[in-house]
């Protein structure tokens, strides 16, 4: 038997036992991890090439940027009222919170006039941990994009899924709202960050400020809603740490207040932007690759039962 298929069977039971265990790495896991080169390959690499989850109880691991996920569930490709939308990246994985989250939110969706329901952006591979592209959070299973196209198709075939696009609601580069954006994304996006297993929702400055500016009734929604860039196309939903995960890695809480002034602030950035600082423009901070030991010690074992 190879040297790798052996060391699997041998650590079944024991990676069963401890997967979440914080106690350092036994000899047989040393062997592995080393035979298999696990120590030298950037992690974006060996968690892009997990094709399943293990069974195991699901847990979190470090944080949204930087951690993973075991005993991931999948969100079925097709539901009652969503569709996961590129099928092909195997990215419809999360902790069973965030599946819960997204069937409750994409039965509210379906409520709303020209929506049938939810199309599901990317969520978290079937191990958690870092991406081959695309995102630098969205590690934990506790994120998902929700697109701003409203779902009025929810029989698209898996080739549908990959060319499909979604539409930019943004407009001056994010300072307004654009033609495509309506009062149903508002309510959809007052909904979604009403619910309290929510930590963060991000979208464009200039649609926070249309909420600030039209919202009348309760507001306290508005200070889970932040501004960033790029978040036209779909907003993010970021979860709390579920009760319980002693592992998960929580992000502070936002500033309180509704955060208004923060977002028109970043409008009036975009329309008129601030100058340049003096002096010479400041490099770039270096990112290099996420290697495996750059990850709390549990995504080792979750990485080797995933194997």
């Amino acid at each position: 038997m190879p040297f790798r298929a052996a060391c699997l069977c041998l650590l079944a039971l024991l990676l069963a036992a401890c997967a979440g265990d914080e106690t350092p790495l036994s000899e047989a896991e040393h062997q592995l991890v080393t035979a298999s080169h696990m120590d030298e390959t950037p992690a974006r690499r060996l968690f892009g090439r997990v094709r399943a989850a293990a069974p195991a109880t699901a847990a979190v691991y470090g944080g949204y940027s930087r951690g993973c996920l075991q005993g991931a569930a999948q969100l079925a490709e097709t539901g009652p009222t969503w569709q996961a939308m590129r099928l092909s990246r195997n990215r419809n994985w999360g902790h069973p919170e965030l599946l819960d989250y997204v069937r409750d939110l994409s039965a509210f969706a379906a409520t709303l006039p020209g929506w049938e329901g939810l199309y599901v952006g990317d969520m978290a591979q079937p191990a958690g941990g870092p991406m081959l592209t695309g995102h630098v959070s969205h590690q934990s299973g506790l994120d998902a994009d929700i697109w701003m196209l409203p779902a009025r198709d929810l029989t698209l075939t898996r080739q549908a899924r990959e060319s499909l696009s979604s539409i930019s609601t943004r407009r001056a580069g994010g300072a307004f709202v654009g033609d495509n954006w309506t009062e149903q994304h508002w309510h959809l996006l007052r909904a979604a960050a009403s619910d309290p297993r929510v930590a963060r929702i991000f979208v464009f400055p200039g649609a926070k400020v249309w909420m600030c500016d039209r919202e009348t009734g309760d507001r306290s929604y508005l200070r889970t809603i932040r501004p960033l860039h790029g978040h036209h196309y779909h907003f993010h939903v970021r979860l709390n740490c579920p009760a319980g995960a002693r592992d998960c890695v929580a992000q502070d809480p936002p500033p309180p207040g509704d955060g208004c002034e923060e977002a028109r602030q970043w409008q009036r950035n975009i329309i008129s932007p601030p100058p340049p600082r003096p002096g010479p423009p400041r490099p770039a901070p270096a990112r290099g690759e996420t290697m495996l030991n750059d990850l709390p010690l549990q995504c080792t074992r979750v990485l080797l039962r995933s194997q």
